[in-house]
């Protein structure tokens, strides 16, 4: 089975939100979190992917999503890099 890591990104007033995490259906799982039904942190919000990654082994992939949470750096990259690519921002669509 695959294990995808995805981040996401959100856009509200002006500022951009992103949110990390691990699935095995991505498409579900993005409609999940922008139908409410997701995590928490990204209730009320509508998410676009900014980043996705598979994996064989969902060890690895828990590893991945660990270490881009903690890399900031790296979050605000991929960030940044989709806020410029997609400057009509709010009318992206999956």
């Amino acid at each position: 089975m695959k294990y995808f890591v995805y981040l996401l990104v959100s856009k509200k007033c002006d500022k951009i939100f992103s949110y990390v995490g691990i699935t095995n259906d991505l498409k579900k799982r993005i409609n999940l979190h922008n139908s409410s039904k997701g995590a928490k942190y990204t209730r009320g919000k509508k998410w676009r992917l900014a980043y996705k990654k598979s994996y064989n082994s969902k060890s690895k992939a828990l590893k991945e999503e660990y270490r881009l949470k903690k890399d900031k750096k790296k979050r605000e990259k991929i960030k940044l890099n989709f806020n410029l690519e997609n400057e009509n921002f709010n009318s992206f669509t999956l």
